[in-house]
């Protein structure tokens, strides 16, 4: 007798990474794609592996409860717990260590259970639900049980699949400019919170991409509130004759006691607090922040803009730090990215943002506007 299929679709999400995460997880029939059951729970403050471990975990344990006996593929967006399930990649954390170990224990329970990647296009459904679950709207529904109406003239396949959504899903675009040079710039020294104006070049090069961006139909322009930036974002303005808003929350990462330093000077000055904070997300340089907390704030701005501004495209002229992240939220990886790209003075990067979920880097350190 051949076994039932089932299919898991998992996700999971941290606005913050660390920060408020919640998991997403359905069961689908193979056959029809009738979903068979949902999940969707807050996890407190974690990361977002972390919160994706716990939709697997869900999952599993919502197709367990269905049928012991079922064959199940699990269908995530994340390479990285597809691949560690997988057993090709290694898993460090600790915090993902045991959720990968109950993963495999309910796994046991199951009959074969086999893990893919899915773009994140078509992991919607669960994505839906994980941010529910951070929204404060926990789901535990069971439908398996539930009659499902068939109409004389409509195959039951069809009758047993998910309407589509009559919601037409609007794209936000985002364009994401660094400002121009300071004299800080040509020296690599750490800006952050020091309120420093552009230079005689950086004021070239703001004006070189404003000209740039005209014809590119933007609405609105969001600027971090440092001189820098808003000097930045006031050239873009007066070429493309559009309102500037100011979001606090787009500044740069805060450098505390390495304010106005190169990286050797600050590694001269606390040098076992550089290594530590050097490649890490959740450490503080003396007195600054970390970029956990830049990414709390940031992802507090993209929300906020996303509903002011849906639909629209903005202009929005921020930092290095603020926009490592959110081309990092843009590419639904993790923080860490930070440390991996580099954005030089006044270049221009570019994200957009569906309705549904879905995301798409564009462009990225874009120049060549630039003499």
């Amino acid at each position: 007798m051949t076994s039932r299929k089932l299919i898991i679709e998992a996700d999971g999400g941290s606005r913050g990474n660390p920060g408020p995460a919640g998991y997403g997880a359905l069961v689908r029939d193979a056959e029809t794609g009738r979903v068979l059951a949902e999940r969707a729970e807050s996890v407190g403050r974690a990361t977002n592996n972390v919160a994706e471990y716990g939709g697997l975990v869900a999952g599993l344990q919502a197709a367990l409860d269905l049928d012991p006996t079922a064959s199940v593929e699990v269908r995530m967006d994340s390479k990285l717990v597809v691949e560690q399930m997988s057993g090709r990649w290694k898993i460090k954390h600790p915090d993902m260590q045991k959720l990968a170990v109950q993963a495999r224990d309910i796994a046991r329970q199951l009959g074969p259970v086999r893990y893919t990647w899915v773009p994140r296009a078509q992991n919607g459904a669960a994505d839906a639900l994980a941010n529910s679950a951070m929204d404060g709207k926990p789901v535990r529904r069971d439908l398996a049980a539930e009659p499902v109406v068939v109409e004389d003239d409509v195959q039951p396949a069809e009758a047993v699949l998910d309407p589509p959504s009559t919601t037409p899903t609007v794209t936000t675009v985002t364009h994401l400019l660094r400002h121009g040079r300071t004299e800080h710039t040509p020296e690599r020294r750490y800006s952050g919170s020091s309120d420093l104006p552009l230079s005689q070049l950086g004021r070239a090069d703001a004006e070189a991409a404003a000209r740039h961006l005209a014809g590119r139909g933007i609405d609105v322009i969001v600027s971090s509130p440092l001189q820098r930036t808003r000097q930045t974002a006031e050239a873009a303005a007066a070429v493309l004759g559009v309102p500037v808003e100011v979001d606090t929350d787009l500044r740069e990462l805060d450098f505390g006691a390495w304010e106005g330093l190169t990286a050797d000077e600050a590694r001269q000055k606390s040098p076992l607090a550089y290594r530590r904070w050097s490649g890490a997300t959740d450490v503080r340089p003396p007195g600054g922040e970390s970029i956990a907390d830049v990414s709390a704030r940031v992802a507090r701005a993209r929300a906020r803009i996303l509903e002011r501004h849906a639909g629209k495209t903005v202009l929005l002229v921020s930092h290095v730090t603020p926009i490592k992240l959110l081309l990092a939220a843009g590419l639904g990886v993790g923080d860490e990215i930070v440390h991996r790209v580099f954005l030089e003075a006044a270049s221009l990067s570019t994200v957009t943002w569906a309705s549904d979920g879905r995301t798409t880097v564009r462009l990225v350190n874009d120049t060549s506007h630039l003499s």
